[in-house]
């Protein structure tokens, strides 16, 4: 019996050794809490906590560890008992809670306005006192509405909503932009004491009404139903705009008319084409040779009688042939700039003058060939930046010696939309001409005199001209007439290679 007990007693005493904290689990202290749905529950502990806690079940309570403060919060999750063991950082059972999650009207309600309302920034939800309260700063203007949506089914809770500061300026500034977009450009608006001031000059009731009218429309609705449900709507009106705006007929200045820039450009292609390709025979006896006659006798027969030598020079004894082929391209482009102001007709010319002789020795006279570019316009604005002009455009230049004036001109009415271009005119000349057999065919060519023994001539001439212009115009609403001197700058700048 005592070899038995021995056997039995050195392994218990083994495990004593190894586990020392054997049999301390009786040692671990017990504390009964009750966690309220939507309430946290803060414990102070006088250890630091593991952040590994064992919760019997999880389903129904949350627990957030904070080492550094030692500290434990509760949440509650759904109604229910259960347990709790914290350890120590070196894995001791400390404390052991047994936790009984209650719920009440109150914790429901908290539990409810957290599920609509939880992830608006800036908003508290809490209980004081007896009452629930839903308050705070919100800092985005449209998250008022849904707060008041969901509060309307719980008018118990007491509402302590306002907008952040920061909240406040931003409004204030995105109506004084939008009341300075109006063509009022002497209102500002700013935030004193939670309330927005309207301050300026008016050139007439009708502008200080507009400017409040817009003031108001930025203002968030929701303010106003939260005032109302305290019958306080007039005096919160009263506070949340307040219009400082003087009425002075003769302190704004007329408007500044709109400015336009209109950009024309002409464009002119010529293309000329020519060839020919042919030959000539023609033999040419020349000299004072003798001479052959042939005649008929009396009898019936043939006579011939010959005087002098029969000798002479053959010139253009072998064939000439002629052939050649020419072409030509000339592009031309004109372009004009002018500033107008709205409904008031521009106009932008240039010329050039040249001049020449015609005729020959005493015969000669002086004459003059004119060329240039004039624009005309007047543009009128309409509505969604469309522009009517009214285009009168003409165009001459000069070619070929003596000068020949070439015009084009371009008359009509459109609707352009601003900074987009539009053809307004356009021709296309085209003439071709084809030549068989003309005598001669590369060109005047001299023949020498004398008796021409026989003529042999074929030839082709095929010539080809072609010549078109069109007509590009682009509006333009500018601020000001200063606008583009940069690209001018840019254009006519010397460049250096």
């Amino acid at each position: 019996m005592l070899k038995y007990f021995k056997y039995i007693y050195i392994p218990f005493l083994l495990t004593m050794l190894v586990n020392p904290c054997f049999g301390q689990d009786e040692d671990v202290p017990e504390k009964e809490i009750d966690v309220i749905l939507g309430i946290d529950r803060i414990e102070k502990l006088s250890f630091t906590p593991d952040t590994q806690i064992q919760i019997g079940n999880q389903s129904i309570l949350r627990i957030d560890p904070i080492p550094q403060q030692q500290e434990l919060t509760f949440k509650g999750l759904a109604a229910g008992k259960t347990s709790v063991t914290v350890r120590d950082t070196v894995g001791d059972r400390r404390i052991v809670y047994l936790v009984n999650i209650v719920e009440n009207d109150q914790s429901r309600v908290i539990q409810d306005l957290k599920e609509f309302l939880g992830d608006i920034e800036g908003l508290e939800i809490g209980i004081k006192g007896d009452s629930v309260y839903v308050g705070g700063d919100i800092v985005v203007p449209e998250d008022i509405g849904k707060v008041v949506v969901v509060l309307e089914k719980y008018p118990d809770v007491v509402r302590l909503i306002e907008l952040s500061p920061v909240t406040q300026q931003i409004i204030a500034r995105r109506m004084q932009e939008e009341i300075q977009n109006n063509n009022l450009k002497n209102v500002t608006v700013r935030v004193v004491n939670k309330s927005f001031w309207l301050e300026g000059v008016a050139t007439s009731d009708a502008e200080r009404q507009r400017a409040q009218d817009i003031a108001e429309a930025y203002l968030p609705d929701n303010i106003e139903s939260l005032a109302r449900r305290v019958d306080a709507v007039s005096q919160v009106e009263r506070k949340l705009i307040v219009n400082f705006i003087s009425v002075d007929a003769k302190s704004s200045p007329p408007p500044v008319p709109k400015l336009i820039k209109i950009s024309a450009q002409f464009v002119e292609l010529t293309k000329d084409y020519a060839k020919v390709f042919g030959f000539r025979w023609n033999p040419v006896l020349g000299g004072d040779g003798g001479s052959i006659q042939v005649g008929k006798r009396a009898g019936g027969g043939v006579s011939t009688s010959s005087q002098g030598t029969l000798a002479g020079t053959i010139s253009n004894l072998f064939p000439r042939l002629s052939s050649a082929k020419s072409a030509g391209h000339a592009r031309v482009v004109q372009s004009g700039v002018v500033v107008t102001q709205d409904n008031v007709e521009a106009t932008i010319n240039k010329t050039t003058t040249s001049r020449f002789g015609l005729g020959s020795n005493e015969f000669t006279q002086g004459e003059e060939s004119t060329a240039g570019f004039q624009l005309t316009v007047r543009p009128q604005i309409l509505p969604e930046e469309n522009i009517d002009l009214g285009v009168d455009l003409s165009v001459s230049s000069n070619t070929g010696s003596p000068p020949e004036t070439q015009s084009n001109s371009v008359r009509t009415s459109l609707v352009v939309k601003s900074s987009e271009s539009a053809v307004v005119g356009g021709i296309v000349v085209d003439n071709s001409n084809t030549d068989y057999d003309k005598d001669p065919p590369g060109g005047n060519q001299t023949i020498e005199e004398g008796q021409e023994l026989f003529s042999f001539l074929r030839s082709k001439s095929y010539q080809s001209n072609k010549s078109q212009f069109v007509i590009f115009i682009t509006p333009e609403l500018v601020e000001s007439a200063t606008e583009g001197t940069d690209e001018i700058k840019r254009k006519f700048r010397r460049r250096r290679r």
